[in-house]
């Protein structure tokens, strides 16, 4: 008997391209997610260092400097005489940044109290600072930078949401 020149994969074949296909996906599946987790805390890490940089120069110049957090971007504010805030746009350090798109930040806490979302949180030129908290959260990561009254800034893991 003669046998068909046609011939389809085996059972064992399929299931061998099958795990192929399946390992092929879990290892980017987890690349993925490690650098959304590095993204988080390299932008969390940097904001660390803008914090405690203001907060150093609001000293040195005495005078009153802030932060704000709008979910896409945080800026640094020099406030007036008159009490009135306005952009820092000559100290690189303290640019405006925006994060990037799948990355947002938001005020948590200032004094121990809940902050509006459009609060601007200051560091006094004397250097006694309340302690304060931002949030920097992805869709499966998020850190906390704090501040605390002697002006260290910490970066965390955020409690569960």
């Amino acid at each position: 008997m003669a046998r068909s020149a046609l011939r389809g994969f085996t059972l064992i074949e399929i299931l061998v391209v099958a795990l192929v296909i399946g390992l092929v996906s879990g290892i980017i599946v987890i690349n993925l997610a490690s650098d959304e987790h590095a993204a988080v805390e390299r932008e969390a890490r940097r904001l660390a260092g803008a914090l405690e940089h203001a907060a150093a120069l609001a000293q040195w110049q005495s005078e009153t400097l802030g932060v704000s957090a709008d979910g896409s971007t945080y800026r640094f504010w020099r406030r007036a005489g008159d009490a009135t805030w306005t952009p820092i746009r000559d100290e690189e350090a303290l640019a405006p940044r925006a994060l990037p798109s799948e990355i947002t930040v938001m005020p948590t806490s200032y004094a121990g109290g809940p902050v509006p979302l459009d609060a601007i949180l200051p560091f006094r030129p004397s250097g006694r600072n309340e302690p304060y908290a931002l949030m920097l959260s992805s869709t499966s990561w998020s850190l906390v930078v704090s501040g605390d009254p002697l002006n260290r800034v910490h970066v965390a893991t955020a409690a569960s949401r």
